[in-house]
């Protein structure tokens, strides 16, 4: 096993830190200072590891999607299992998360995306990266699915994807303001359990 060099851990726990604040206060509100004191790093040691606070929030995006990624494929790694059932089984289990980490945070993705999505170029771009690694992720599925006859074929697996992104994202916004899953489970039971099968 490959040990993990003190500067990639230190810059591991500032992405940890980093993304949790961003979760909680948003990017203009999260200050570096804040960051850099949780994890016991000088201020001007930030600089070793990133080369903006804009810097940073890229990485923060690219560090929040891996275990999205790493999760959704882990469902997918049986090339049997039906695309449709691990897609519904996925989301299911982030249904079961939120509820538990009682309705905060949503999705990183989509909080950045309203706030400076369209005004810190870096940031855009690694938005744009994430959301297509995931939603081809998700594609993949449904096309295992229409080719396993469990997903319709007269839509897209690309477009049912980007539906299932924008649904849910919409979703993750419903519930922080109703505190309630209900609009998860609704995206999930109208789109997995109804529009999206054969």
């Amino acid at each position: 096993m490959q040990k993990i060099k003190p500067k990639q851990l230190k810059k591991h726990r500032l992405l940890d830190q980093g993304v949790a604040l961003l979760l909680e206060k948003g990017y203009h509100a999260t200050g570096l200072k804040e960051i850099l004191d949780t994890v016991q790093i000088p201020k001007g040691s930030f600089y070793n590891y990133f080369d903006s606070k804009e810097a940073f929030a890229a990485a923060a995006i690219t560090h929040y999607i891996e275990p999205f990624i790493i999760r959704l494929s882990g469902y997918l790694d049986d090339p049997e299992a039906d695309g449709l059932a691990a897609l519904r089984s996925y989301y299911l289990g982030l249904v079961t998360d939120v509820e538990q980490a009682g309705f905060k945070g949503g999705c990183l993705l989509g909080n950045l995306m309203g706030e400076i999505g369209d005004t810190c170029p870096l940031c855009q771009k690694a938005l744009l990266d994430a959301v297509d690694r995931y939603s081809n992720l998700q594609k993949s599925a449904l096309e295992r699915g229409q080719r396993q006859g469990s997903v319709r074929l007269d839509r897209s697996a690309k477009s049912m994807a980007d539906l299932m992104l924008n649904g849910w994202q919409g979703a993750l916004l419903r519930m922080k303001v109703e505190q309630s899953i209900a609009p998860l489970k609704a995206c999930c039971k109208d789109l997995l359990d109804d529009y999206f099968k054969a």
